[in-house]
């Protein structure tokens, strides 16, 4: 008895293991928090990751990019970031440079049971996005 209980929570447990969500590539994210800080109201920043390994999106001003790495057990970290130039109001430039920074040091992902994509630091509060529809 004490075997097949065993063997079933083996089998209930590689059954859960199987499900876990997986970030997807070629689908674009929109940020809602950066840290401990939400996003200016109106302003959108995005994220998509392409199958070649680099990263782009807006980042509420300008267009960003970055070389990313996937690795095995929820790990993912970018390379330094580049970016179109324009100049934009002094609030929305400092939340640019804040997100393209917190790119840089991002570790590891997890995706929540409501789909909400978190980027974790080594230290702190995460980005926090949501699939962009469509």
């Amino acid at each position: 008895m004490k075997y097949l209980l065993l063997a079933s929570a083996l089998v209930l447990l590689s059954a859960c293991a199987n499900h876990s969500p997986k970030l997807q590539t070629s689908r674009t994210y929109a940020v809602e928090w950066i840290g401990e800080r939400p996003l200016i109201d109106s302003s959108h920043v995005t994220l998509t990751l392409d199958d070649d390994g680099r990263a782009y999106g807006t980042a509420g001003c300008n267009h960003w990019y970055a070389p990313y790495t996937l690795a095995p057990h929820h790990h993912l970290s970018f390379g330094t970031p580049g970016s179109t130039r324009r100049l934009c109001a002094p609030a929305l430039m400092e939340q640019e440079q804040r997100f393209l920074k917190s790119l840089q040091t991002v570790q590891r992902w997890d995706i929540q049971p409501n789909e909400q994509l978190r980027l974790w630091p080594e230290n702190g509060q995460p980005l926090r996005l949501w699939p962009e529809e469509g």
